[in-house]
């Protein structure tokens, strides 16, 4: 039998979707390089605007907040959905389709529900907006994505393998570390990973829920978006993208190597 081939028609169909996804950040980037402060002509190639980028402290100081939040929020949403995922697969209680059902229904919450209510629970809590609110809240809608992705592979494994652990007398925690979390991993890894990219980008949720004195890079660059947009903008933009396209690319390689 002949191999299928792609036609045309096809090819130029796939060929305007990446177009209509990709150009405008191809344009971005270019851009990033146009030595005009506003201007869309193209007025001569520069680097001034990174170097502005990389000489802001301002900046610095809101990408590494985000960078602490993404970390945190993406270990802790990553261990507690893992646990979460093998508790729905392996173990029967109370409530537990109740459970199962409201993890879909967070995913397709709207940001907007999801931060106002976060902001709502932290008013009655009497809790100060900063970084407390901002990790929680990163956290609780992490978690569901974590759940979704680890149970995708655990629902593929053979429930035999953990009967046989018991029989040859391994105790659950042994069965949890030894067997259930080495196969997983390739999960796991990507929930960790999606945990950090949906937090490090969120604004939404973060703008409700953030203080005045505790700052992220997501909100920094709307504000900035906001008075107009800059080469500098353009710049932290690329970089951003960048770091993303090198986070998704190292997830595929780990995910490969360790399925």
């Amino acid at each position: 039998m002949k191999k299928s081939q792609t036609r045309p028609i096809d090819a130029i169909y796939l060929a305007l979707i990446y177009l209509f996804f990709y150009l405008p950040i191809a344009v971005l980037i270019v851009y990033s390089f146009n030595n005009s402060s506003y201007s869309l002509v193209w007025h001569g190639f520069t680097t001034n605007w990174y170097h502005s980028l990389f000489s802001d402290s301002g900046l610095w100081i809101a990408a590494l907040h985000s960078l602490i939040i993404g970390v945190l929020a993406a270990t802790f949403a990553t261990i507690i959905g893992t646990l979460a995922a093998v508790s729905l697969y392996r173990y029967r209680f109370m409530g537990k389709g109740l459970l199962n059902g409201m993890i879909f229904i967070l995913i397709v919450t709207p940001d907007i529900v999801m931060g106002i209510s976060l902001l709502l629970l932290f008013s009655i809590l009497n809790m100060p907006l900063g970084f407390w609110s901002l990790l929680l809240a990163h956290i609780t809608f992490c978690i569901p994505f974590v759940v979704v992705t680890v149970y995708s592979r655990i629902s593929g494994m053979d429930k035999n393998i953990f009967e046989a652990a018991k029989d040859l007398g391994a105790r659950e925690l042994t069965i949890f570390t030894k067997i259930t979390v080495p196969l997983l991993l390739p999960a796991i890894i990507s929930g960790i990973l999606l945990c950090f990219t949906l937090s490090f980008d969120d604004v939404m949720i973060s703008y409700f829920v953030s203080g005045p004195g505790f700052e992220i890079l997501p909100l920094k660059i709307y504000s900035m978006a906001r008075l107009g947009v800059k080469p500098e903008l353009n710049a932290l933009c690329s970089v951003t993208f960048i770091l993303t396209l090198l986070l998704v690319v190292l997830s595929q390689k780990l995910t490969r190597k360790e399925s």
